[in-house]
């Protein structure tokens, strides 16, 4: 059985980078011509990126046409995918983090953080004054509140020792239901009308996506993005374990800490502009290193495109589905993720850092 598998694994591991990116660049090219021309107007691909074109030269037209896609669906899908590049890629960090090949950033807590951090500022007006900036910054100093919080109790060992992966994920567990039960404390104190809204946005939901919401969560994935391109050969002795990476030069509590944060910061941003969206962390780092292999070279290039163009499909099926109405996306994610990580499993044991 073993030498059956293995040419598999050579090929893919084999094939070339630049091969899947420009695969994956058009799958997702696709995926987003489609986002925007489907809806309630449909418009061609051709009308699309007419638009596109006009709008990126700086003459974005007036026609109706233009104002649906320039104004209302591109910054939309253009949001989509940037979410899902981020979930993406902080999925496989955590896994990373914590050698398990069922970790994303929700099992760290990091999510549930970020999620008290949105809701105090939709609930309670906090951060009011920085206006549309404002739940993007509740967001992610929730994320690095609830990413303290688990480094802290963590190192709370004897004689404060490093982080390791079994206290991580304990620690996540615990802190991520402690501070789900302060999100849902204060939906219980807030106003009907708003707790209604905070409750679809805690399903995910990209409804309320605008231009003004692309710059953060881009910058920060595209900062995460160099940092974790520069440390792909540590991210792949980190995925051995602690002692084969210190053996290998890895400072292993130093990058753990940097991991993180890097975590924190791209969870943070993404549930600020989108809520919280399961499964996307979770299931598509798995689908990424069964195209690719474990090499982080490999996967983390690869998991931005596929990740993103996931999240622009799941945004486009959501909005279509229950057409006029829109579904929580999170609900589509769901749907889709569950199935498939249940097949994965059955159909190919996962050990991390390569498949038996």
């Amino acid at each position: 059985m073993f030498r059956a598998r293995r040419p598999e694994r050579r090929w893919r591991d084999r094939t070339p980078l630049s091969v899947v990116l420009v695969v994956c660049a058009i799958v997702l090219v696709v995926v987003m011509t489609l986002g925007v021309g489907i809806g309630s107007v449909p418009l061609s691909p051709v009308a699309v990126w007419h638009v596109v074109a006009s709008g990126l030269a700086g003459h974005p037209q007036n026609t109706v046409a233009g104002i649906i896609v320039w104004q209302i669906r591109l910054p939309r899908v253009l949001l989509a995918a940037v979410v899902g590049a981020a979930l993406t890629t902080a999925g496989s960090v955590v896994q990373v983090l914590v050698r398990n090949a069922l970790a994303d950033p929700f099992l760290l807590g990091v999510s549930s953080g970020a999620s008290v951090g949105a809701t105090a500022v939709l609930l309670l007006g906090v951060f009011a004054s920085l206006g549309v900036w404002a739940i993007s910054v509740g967001s992610i100093l929730g994320a690095l509140m609830a990413m303290a919080a688990v480094f802290a109790v963590s190192r709370g060992g004897k004689g404060g020792r490093g982080l390791a992966p079994t206290q991580l994920i304990l620690c996540g567990v615990v802190m991520s239901a402690l501070f789900e039960s302060v999100t849902s404390y204060l939906i219980f104190r807030g106003n009907p009308q708003a707790t209604q809204s905070v409750l679809f946005w805690l399903l995910g939901s990209f409804g309320l996506a605008s231009w003004n919401q692309l710059p953060i969560p881009a910058v920060a994935l595209a900062a995460a993005m160099v940092y974790l391109m520069a440390q792909a050969r540590s991210l792949n002795a980190m995925a051995m374990g602690a002692e084969p990476a210190a053996s290998l030069g890895v400072d292993v509590r130093r990058m753990r800490r940097n991991l993180f944060v890097v975590t924190s910061l791209m969870a943070g941003v993404a549930v600020a502009v989108s809520g919280v969206i399961g499964f996307v962390g979770l299931v598509v780092p798995h689908i990424v290193r069964l195209m690719v292999g474990s090499d982080h070279r490999r996967v983390l290039p690869t998991g931005v495109l596929f990740g993103a163009a996931f999240m622009v499909l799941g945004d486009l099926l959501a909005r279509t589905i229950v057409s006029p109405q829109e579904m929580p996306i999170g609900v589509i994610t769901a749907f889709i993720g569950a199935p498939t990580l249940i097949v994965l499993i059955r159909r190919r044991p996962y050990l991390y850092g390569a498949t038996q």
